[in-house]
């Protein structure tokens, strides 16, 4: 995997996801409007999908084109539609 991304990176990404999650709990303890936690959700949602799509791009640059080039291609491809099925699934 770190031949693909940068895992500080995503690291980064990841405990900006937590924290925003950790507010929302605070959030439902403090009585907040509905909407403002809805908006909330929405944010460590769409950072979730932010880290997936830089995760499928880091590996169909490297993963995918290494498999072709000097592995496989049918395997990887086939690799491939699995992982960007996983991925459509988050939406």
């Amino acid at each position: 995997m770190k031949k693909c991304m940068d895992p500080g990176n995503l690291q980064l990404r990841i405990r900006k996801v937590v924290g925003q999650l950790n507010a929302v709990e605070k959030m439902l303890d403090k009585d907040v409007p509905c909407e403002d936690i809805l908006i909330q959700l929405n944010a460590a949602k769409s950072a979730l999908h932010k880290v997936g799509q830089i995760i499928l791009e880091g590996h169909l640059k490297h993963c995918v084109r290494d498999g072709i080039e000097h592995g496989n291609p049918e395997k990887t491809i086939s690799d491939f539609v699995k992982a960007l099925e996983h991925f459509s699934r988050m939406s």
